[in-house]
């Protein structure tokens, strides 16, 4: 839990204290994407939510003035203040900032894969409305769709796609409701109305899920792949079963369409295995020239879903047996081998959006890609980087004297060795995928620490020198 190496053991008294008081309140405490991350019940006695903060790290905490909606004393100290439904205050710091000299935490504090109010990633997600109210619009977007409230004066739009804004979404009022039309990458979102001032789930929405403080947000997926299967028009029931539902058999029921059957649903980036069941027969998938056998040995079709990544390595014509492994594979070094074609050693294969890193195993020999110029550091082991779909190129201009330059930041727990960036005419470059949110990074011109002097947005530190900050959008 080295990542962790800031947090004290004094947040373990945190998660007794959190727990005692959620029966009555719902102040808690998570940890998720690295952050720490503080939800306070405003209706807490003074003293409960001052004891919190206290423990949290936050010095002289002003409690009466954050019931009043003044945060400006938490802000200064660093952290991320967000206003909740219900009197509930949410504030969170990069697990990096936070230093309140205590021993490391152990294994016992738990850590969340999403954070409040965001859904976490899934592999697949179909809508299930008993009114359908949000439904995809010829030109692209996502049309929200609140029926009555007639009498509202304003209605609001908020979810994890505006980053639960209660200052953008307004809806626009028809002669039968409210709505809203914005613009959706495919993938899974949590939403809510506020009508007059008022938190409101979709009523006509069959899919919720706990926000994580004890309140309940709508759930809608952006589609962005069908299912067909021409013929069969004879069957009873059609569905499809595969490797991202456990092969659940009668989860996912086909609709019988005037060629065949179809079923439109979100899916996750990545290689899936699937089939066909018409009527409780497995059938593979005629439109798909891609077969593979299950555990069972069983046949299945593949779907490979996300940009295609080949990896080549040059040279080495004598080699037996040339591999490449990873995170992407548990760096299992017997999984995915490599073809020799005309002199070059070649694999193609589909990767979710993401950053990876990966050696190449050549006759059992461990080597970075000698033609990658981003390295990255796993463990002990140094590794050749790589990014599927990156949303942000980083740069630094001048320093051309300079041996190596790295980009380190939260998005790889602040590594000593960082990520190494590639030398092009008169700057530094490298381009890696982020989550949404708040990233603090700098640059380490060979044993030197540097802010990005082309970024004016920074925070200050434990150390007084400072981080710069970025931002980047759901």
């Amino acid at each position: 839990m080295g990542r962790f190496k800031h947090i004290g053991l004094v947040l373990m008294l945190l998660l007794c204290i959190c727990f005692t008081v959620h029966s009555q309140t719902r102040n808690d405490l998570v940890l998720a994407d690295d952050h720490l991350i503080l939800l306070l019940d405003l209706h807490s006695p003074d003293a409960t939510i001052d004891s919190l903060l206290k423990t949290a790290g936050v010095q002289k905490p002003e409690v009466k003035m954050l019931k009043n909606g003044n945060y400006s004393s938490l802000q200064k100290l660093g952290w991320n203040v967000l206003p909740m439904d219900g009197k509930l205050l949410r504030i969170d710091r990069s697990l990096s900032d936070i230093n309140v000299g205590m021993p490391k935490i152990t294994s016992q504090l738990s850590r969340n894969k999403g954070r409040p109010g965001y859904p976490v990633e899934v592999l697949y997600g179909v809508n299930n409305f008993a009114r359908i109210t949000v439904h995809e619009l010829p030109n692209g977007l996502t049309r929200f769709f609140l029926p009555g409230n007639s009498r509202a004066k304003r209605v609001m739009l908020s979810g994890s796609f505006n980053n639960w804004s209660t200052l953008q979404g307004q809806m626009f009022k028809t002669d039968s409701g409210w709505v809203r039309d914005i613009s959706l990458e495919p993938g899974v979102y949590a939403y809510k109305y506020i009508v007059n001032g008022n938190w409101t789930r979709d009523n006509n929405n069959n899919l919720s899920q706990d926000d994580g403080v004890g309140n309940t947000n709508s759930i809608y997926y952006r589609y962005n792949f069908s299912f067909k299967l021409p013929g069969y028009n004879s069957a009873h029931r059609v569905a499809v079963a595969g490797s991202f539902n456990k092969w659940n058999a009668g989860e996912l029921i086909m609709n019988n369409v005037d060629n065949g059957w179809e079923l439109k649903l979100y899916l996750h980036d990545g290689i899936h295995q699937y089939r066909f069941l018409v009527d409780g027969k497995p059938v593979t998938d005629p439109a798909n020239k891609a077969i593979q056998k299950d555990a069972s040995g069983n046949q299945t079709s593949v779907l490979s879903l996300g940009e295609s990544t080949t990896f080549k390595l040059n040279g080495y014509e004598n080699a037996q047996r040339v591999y490449v492994a990873g995170n992407f594979n548990r760096w299992d070094p017997d999984e995915l081998p490599l073809k020799k074609v005309n002199g070059v050693w070649m694999l193609s294969r589909t990767f979710p959006a993401g950053n990876y890193q990966y050696r190449f195993i050549v006759d059992g020999k461990w080597i970075t890609d000698p033609t990658n110029p981003h390295l990255a550091r796993e463990g002990s082991h140094t590794n050749s980087l790589f990014s599927v779909k990156p949303n942000h190129t980083f740069r630094l201009k001048g320093y051309g004297n300079a041996k190596r330059i790295l980009l380190t930041g939260t998005f790889n727990n602040w590594s000593e060795d960082g990520y190494t960036m590639e030398h092009r005419s008169d700057e530094w470059i490298i381009s890696i995928r982020l989550k949404p949110g708040k990233h603090l990074y700098k640059f380490k011109v060979d044993k030197e620490w540097i802010r990005d002097p082309d970024n004016k947005l920074w925070e200050q530190n434990e150390y007084h020198t400072g981080n710069s900050v970025l931002w980047m959008e759901q």
